[in-house]
């Protein structure tokens, strides 16, 4: 069995004369945490999605945990859990109705059991029968977590999962984020918030203008200087 969680070879989106992705080379191992940082446009939300499969490339080659993604989609997805600044869940429903849905389209087994295990995990116990229209949208954001935990994934993207939150509710969710982040766990993740990103990664790449302009591991960037050096690579400043 490869090393490699995921591998993109090649990788090129583009929508209509708009080349979002070109030419991605991108390696990520098992139990890795790799963060993504860009400006807007610089095409993370692209690369996310080709990953987790909602998106065709234009041209190149993904493969997770050596497959093709292309080959068997649906296979692929029960591998990956997604959690972005859209919660994917029915205001309607209550939490546990909204968790109990997607549970049994994964087929999960003692859903029950399932079910209050990752409600803890986002600490959100007692709002398991409230509507989820009526929370706020940093625990939507948790119960967003918690759908996309429900299948127990070998791999999580998560595309800014912070956006539209007060600073209170960041916290909150950087604690979650934390508590998913474990060693057999393979993340990646999309984000402006430089602070949170290093901290919480392995690894960060910097995208600007859909191409990987800078990578580096942690043990190798100086955390100080790093704001001047995503500075320099995309022209903008966080």
């Amino acid at each position: 069995m490869t090393t490699w969680a995921i591998e993109v070879e090649a990788l090129s989106k583009s929508f209509g004369n708009n080349r979002a992705l070109s030419d991605i080379d991108l390696k990520v191992g098992r139990g890795e945490h790799v963060t993504v940082f860009g400006p807007n446009g610089a095409g993370k939300t692209t690369l996310v999605r080709i990953l987790s499969t909602l998106s065709k490339p234009s041209t190149g080659m993904v493969r997770m945990d050596g497959e093709d993604i292309r080959s068997d989609p649906a296979k692929i997805r029960r591998r990956i859990g997604m959690v972005s600044h859209e919660t994917f869940l029915y205001d309607d429903l209550t939490v546990y109705e909204n968790l109990k849905f997607y549970g049994k389209m994964y087929g999960i087994p003692s859903l029950e059991e399932h079910i209050h295990e990752v409600v803890s995990q986002v600490k959100l116990e007692s709002r398991l029968y409230d509507r989820v229209g009526i929370l706020s949208h940093g625990m939507q954001q948790r119960v967003s977590i918690a759908r996309a935990m429900i299948h127990s994934p070998s791999v999580m993207f998560l595309d800014e999962p912070e956006v539209g939150l007060d600073p209170r509710a960041v916290i909150m969710l950087r604690d979650v984020l934390e508590s998913i982040n474990t060693p057999e766990r393979t993340v990646v993740m999309t984000t402006h918030n430089l602070k949170q990103g290093l901290e919480m990664g392995d690894r960060v790449v910097i995208l600007n203008r859909g191409k990987i302009v800078y990578q580096a591991s942690k043990g190798d960037i100086d955390m100080a200087n790093f704001p001047e050096v995503y500075e320099h690579y995309t022209g903008t400043a966080e």
